[in-house]
């Protein structure tokens, strides 16, 4: 008995064919669909609203002297941040991996705490902790240090809500890694810290340079908590979405729409370094 090939026919090879391509496009429609419709539109209708201003308007918003002011406040202030945690997170991870403690448990939960904890709770529970007359901050201010209100506090709110991404980048390499070769490097002759730098670092270094990239892109994006343990003032401890919240407070659409576009444009920068830093890591672990 022949199967006649008629595209209604759902034996025939047509119908196959059909059957197939329904099976894919819907997948992509779907993702397509809310995608364009959660990122893709609203990024082209920011593109637009920074389009009605001319490339002479475009350009004096964008180097504003605040807006200079408050792009060093934000990009460099979160560079540091990210470092810092590039350093520690990777200790952080270390003991969590390598050492057995009382409430360890307790203490890799912890870890997480920034990503469940409201920005706005944290940046008040830092200010008042680093304020002059708070538990740290008490023992600071004899020093001259004053970190509440000020761009340090920027900075340690960065820190503070960047922290995770470096530990769980960090955390499952080191889980994964076999301790058999740096011990094959001590019966070698080498010290600790030659095995360290010459066995553990480079398999680790691709994971750490990419929770350095996220931790930064995160502090970039802050905003909750640094506008509450920050003055906010311009030349001083402003950082780029709180001057974007400032030009809106202001009615001045345009000028909080091209900061956007330029945070925007660094933004995608830093994906694709992201980007390129994971595919080394899939590289080098391959």
């Amino acid at each position: 008995m022949t199967v006649i090939s008629s595209p209604r026919n759902p034996q025939s090879p047509i119908g196959q064919i059909k059957r197939a391509i329904g099976k894919i496009t819907l997948p992509w429609g779907i993702t397509l669909g809310y995608l364009s419709l959660m990122l893709i539109v609203p990024v082209v209708a920011m593109l637009l609203k920074a389009s009605t201003a001319s490339p002479a308007e475009f350009w004096q918003i964008a180097t504003s002297p605040i807006a200079l002011s408050a792009y060093d406040v934000t990009f460099v202030t979160s560079l540091i941040a990210a470092l810092i945690n590039g350093v520690f997170g990777t200790l952080i991870a270390w003991v969590l991996v390598r050492y057995d403690f009382p409430l360890k448990r307790i203490v890799d939960a912890a870890v997480d705490l920034p990503f469940a904890l409201p920005t706005s709770v944290a940046g008040l529970t830092i200010a008042t902790v680093y304020s002059d007359n708070g538990w740290i901050g008490s023992l600071l201010a004899p020093l001259g240090i004053k970190v509440s209100f000020t761009r340090l506090g920027v900075g340690v709110a960065m820190i503070f809500i960047s922290l995770p991404f470096v530990v769980r980048t960090v955390q499952p390499v080191l889980q994964e890694m076999e301790k058999d070769i740096e011990e094959a490097a001590w019966c070698l002759g080498a010290s600790q810290f030659q095995t360290f730098w010459r066995v553990v670092l480079p398999p680790l270094l691709p994971s750490i340079l990419t929770g350095v990239a996220l931790g930064f892109s995160r502090a970039v994006g802050e905003y909750g908590s640094t506008v509450i343990v920050a003055s906010n003032v311009p030349f001083q401890d402003l950082i780029a979405p709180v001057l974007i919240f400032q030009r809106l407070e202001q009615y001045d659409y345009a000028g909080a729409t091209v900061i956007g576009v330029v945070m925007l444009g660094i933004s995608l920068a830093m994906l694709f370094a992201i980007n390129v830093l994971q595919a080394w890591r899939r590289r080098y672990d391959g």
